[in-house]
């Protein structure tokens, strides 16, 4: 049997652990390199969002009045109310879209948009 023996020759010392120091040079330019994209980001926003403006197009107005809700109204009775010969379905519709309702309850004193077309 062979025995295998080592010396303090075969041996590396352990090194000092370093520490990593940034100089202000090196800040600087870690600096500019996080600023980059960001850089680019902005000049992207600011070269690609102006062109919604560009349009010269004419923008319709809508036009309505506005009635208070009183006590046993309902969109039916309103609808019905503001529009007698048209489908009160339609108007309703119509009067949902335009104060945005998500259903058909109403409260007592609201304020809604009737659409001008539809006002005497």
């Amino acid at each position: 049997m062979s025995s295998i023996a080592f010396g303090t020759a075969a041996v590396l010392p352990e090194r000092p652990a370093t520490r990593l120091r940034v100089t202000t040079r090196g800040r600087r330019v870690l600096l500019v390199l996080a600023s980059v994209p960001l850089a680019a980001g902005i000049a992207f926003g600011v070269l690609s969002g102006g062109s919604a403006l560009a349009s010269n197009d004419a923008t319709s107005t809508a036009t309505f009045e506005t009635i208070t809700v009183v006590p046993g109204d309902s969109l039916w009775s309103i609808a019905s109310k503001v529009a007698p010969n048209e489908d009160p379905r339609v108007v309703i519709d119509e009067i949902s879209d335009l104060n945005m309702l998500a259903g058909s309850t109403l409260q007592v004193g609201d304020e809604l948009a009737v659409p001008a077309q539809y006002s005497n």
